[in-house]
């Protein structure tokens, strides 16, 4: 009797051996941001990570992460604080921009991820389109900010953002 639950953690301790084997986490991140109609370029910060990436089958990849609004930065201290404030990110009321993927895909060296991204209280489907490049995964996605409450110009072509992500995974 006590073969079975022996052979059953055995079983389960090797392929969890295995699973780490290939699996990586994201370490870090660089994020940067441009307002296409303003010209504005900027960074956000203050990343976390619960993200696994599987190289092998990339379709059993989690893509999940946040970074904290209140690190907005475009290089204006005065823009800063008028973006973090409750007219546009509200970084006292939600601290956090989230992403959760729903779908992993691999074509060669370029990544599909699909996934959920929220800013503020406004949940959106986005893609990100990523190319593996050594260690890194880096990725671009477009956005409109008056999709999420952030409207910065009255026109919804006008509120365009650009979203250039750096992944470094160890």
């Amino acid at each position: 009797m006590r073969l079975i639950p022996f052979l059953f953690v055995l079983t389960f301790g090797i392929q969890a051996m295995l699973l780490n084997g290939q699996t990586k986490q994201i370490q870090n991140a660089e994020i940067r941001f441009e307002f296409v109609s303003k010209g504005v370029e900027g960074t956000i910060s203050g990343f976390e990570s619960e993200s696994v990436i599987d190289w092998e089958h990339p379709e059993n990849s989690v893509f999940k992460g946040r970074v904290q609004s209140k690190t907005l930065d475009t290089n204006n201290g005065l823009r800063n604080w008028s973006l973090r404030s409750g007219k546009y990110f509200d970084a006292k009321d939600h601290p956090y921009i989230t992403f959760e993927s729903t779908e992993v895909t691999q074509d060669g060296n370029q990544w599909g991820v699909k996934g959920n991204l929220t800013i503020k209280s406004t949940t959106k489907s986005v893609s990100v389109i990523f190319k593996k490049e050594d260690k890194m995964l880096v990725g671009t996605f477009s956005l409109y900010s008056i999709d999420y409450g952030i409207k910065i110009k009255k026109q919804r072509v006008d509120n365009l953002v650009k979203v250039w992500l750096e992944l470094g995974v160890e």
